[in-house]
């Protein structure tokens, strides 16, 4: 929704932001600003200020700042469009005029949500409807008080309760839409979606239900567990069930847990494991991940059953982690555990100790895909990699997919040259082939020579002079054919072109030779082509550090202040945009015209 300026201007205008940000924290006048300590990080001493004349607030501790939108926002994890809603409610800045259908129609879904979830706790605690529901509460240790905390309700086996009353209120449409109740195929009116299940809230980061989650009790009608479809309020994609309770505790960690069911996140916070949250869909997406930096978690810790079903959630949530280069450790429970039953049975301190022992995700899908590491057959090997290959593909090229594959090179004793070459395809690792007459010589995937190094390899090996220079040393460095490397270091040694091309596989010297035709023949302007063929290969890599980092940062929205790590790749950035232009900018095209 586009809210003209002059709206939102009025409403910040209108806003008292010392009143607003005083619900939330403990204000003491301080000269023209009132001075308190700071939501969004622990401090010892006050550096929140809220400056009434300018109407922003700013830490000088964490760096958090901006006006009362942006206070909404950052506190109560709300989008920009709802934060101005909000406030212009609240201050009674009319938005109907710059509102579309849309608008209104989110509105009424937000009535029947509303609606529906006091219907449910009314139906929970009810003293003869709710009781099969209460007893199974209570069966799983979830005490009156948790239950209440989290909005839990009861949707009895009647038929149409819900629908009746939606239909009484003018909403029976809308409940249709939300996926509470569904039309008749014969005769008229609706019956409800949810009989016979205990009920769960799905909650927006501000705390308001956007959906429910329903655990059957009572019946055979439909799977255990039934959710509400997607609508204008609820994308699952963009849900994570218990950030609203888990919200305060991520942000004052900077980690979170992640678990895969409702009743997981229930128990963990009974037990006092307050950060704990759940998907609401199988996938792991950057929506999910754009949610916990709005709550500023730094880091994801996976803590799931410890069966086959566990260990594959794992492989399952890995490319998606990996891919956004996020901090993520994994911890499994015991066999025939789950969060909710451990923290229920063993304590608190007991998923504490579990957390803490919890190890970086490549290091356990490692582990676990391969336990006898360098030790193992090849066909082990085969194996582990073939279970690898989804979680590789996701991977964006540079630092973090080179660092990936010289760990798994580093664990399985395999070369990460042809680690990366043998997973980046689409076919099996193992191919059969007709059995040779005679024995032949083992079949190697080789890594193709980018054109920029080959060339630069048979100028060094042209003018080996030119390798020891001090222009040079920057430049190898850049260089990342292994193969092409091992020669020039020998080079570098002393070696003799020959000597050094020595041993190289046969693709390597057919690539080195070709790109020999493409150096000058005038061989005084060798070291202007060695300074062209060293910018090329300078800026290639610049630019793939710059991919990264876009990648790295694209999951930020809103307008919330950027964590340090942030901080330090928008720095970088700026550093490498500043050599990019350099490097651009520098004279000398190609002598030849052709390198």
């Amino acid at each position: 929704m586009a809210i003209p300026e002059h709206i939102i201007d009025e409403i910040l205008e209108r806003v008292d932001l010392v009143a607003l940000v005083g619900r939330h924290v403990e204000l003491k006048k301080s000269g023209k600003s009132f001075k308190g300590r700071c939501p969004f990080h622990q401090e010892k001493s006050a550096s929140f200020y809220v400056t009434p004349e300018m109407k922003r607030f700013k830490c000088f501790g964490c760096q958090a700042g901006g006006d009362a939108i942006a206070f909404v926002q950052r506190y109560l994890g709300k989008t920009f469009v709802d934060a101005v809603r909000d406030l212009g409610r609240e201050v009674g800045v009319d938005l109907a005029a710059a509102e579309d259908p849309s608008a209104r129609e989110r509105q009424h879904l937000r009535e029947v949500t509303d609606l529906a979830l006091e219907h449910f706790k009314g139906q929970l605690w009810h003293p003869t409807e709710g009781r099969v529901a209460r007893e199974a509460l209570a069966a799983r240790g979830v005490s009156e008080e948790t239950a209440k905390s989290f909005g839990l309700g009861w949707a009895p086996e009647a038929w149409s309760r819900l629908a009746d009353l939606l239909l009484a209120r003018g909403l029976l449409e809308f409940g249709i839409q939300a996926g509470l109740v569904q039309r008749r195929t014969r005769g008229d009116g609706a019956y409800d979606m949810f009989r016979g299940r205990l009920i769960i809230p799905i909650r927006a980061p501000d705390g308001r239900a956007v959906a429910f989650g329903g655990r059957l009790l009572l019946g055979d009608q439909g799977p255990k567990y039934l959710n509400s479809k997607e609508s204008r309020l609820y994308n699952k994609s963009e849900t994570l069930y218990g950030l609203d309770r888990a919200r305060d505790e991520v942000r004052r960690r900077k980690s979170a847990v992640l678990v895969e069911g409702y009743f997981d996140v229930i128990g963990l916070h009974q037990a006092g494991v307050q950060h704990a949250v759940a998907l609401c869909s199988t996938a792991l997406t950057p929506g999910h991940l754009a949610q916990l930096q709005r709550v500023e978690a730094r880091e994801l810790v996976l803590l799931l059953d410890g069966d086959e079903a566990g260990r594959k959630a794992v492989e399952r949530l890995a490319p998606a982690l990996l891919a956004a280069g996020a901090s993520t450790r994994v911890a499994l429970l015991p066999d025939g555990e789950d969060p909710d039953t451990f923290a229920r049975n063993r304590g608190a301190e007991a998923v504490r100790a579990l957390l803490d022992g919890a190890v970086p995700l490549s290091e356990h899908l490692f582990r676990t895909l391969l336990p006898e590491g360098r030790a193992a057959t090849f066909e082990r090997k085969m194996e582990a990699l073939g279970r690898l290959r989804p979680v590789v593909t996701e991977l964006p090229v540079g630092l973090l997919r080179s660092a990936f594959f010289s760990g798994l090179a580093a664990y399985s004793g395999l070369p990460a040259a042809e680690l990366e070459a043998g997973l980046r395809g689409k076919g099996p690792l193992l191919r059969p082939v007709p059995k040779p007459a005679a024995a032949a010589a083992p079949v190697r995937v080789e890594r193709p020579l980018d054109r920029a190094e080959a060339a630069l390899g048979a100028l060094f090996l042209t003018r080996p002079e030119l390798i020891r220079g001090a222009a040079a040393s920057q430049v190898l460095d850049e260089v990342t054919h292994p193969g092409l490397r091992a020669v020039l270091a020998q080079l570098l040694a002393g070696a003799s072109a020959a000597d050094a091309l020595e041993g190289a596989n046969p693709r390597l010297r057919a690539s080195v030779e070709a790109a020999q035709g493409l150096l000058p023949r005038d061989t005084q302007q060798l070291p202007e082509a060695f300074e062209t063929l060293s910018r090329r290969l300078k800026l290639t890599r610049v630019k793939e550090r710059l991919d990264h980092i876009a990648r790295a940062t694209a999951l930020l929205v809103g307008a919330h202040e950027l964590d340090e790590e942030t901080k330090r790749l928008q720095e970088e950035r700026g550093e490498l945009l500043r050599l990019k232009r350099q490097l651009e900018a520098a004279p000398s095209p190609p002598p030849s015209g052709s390198l």
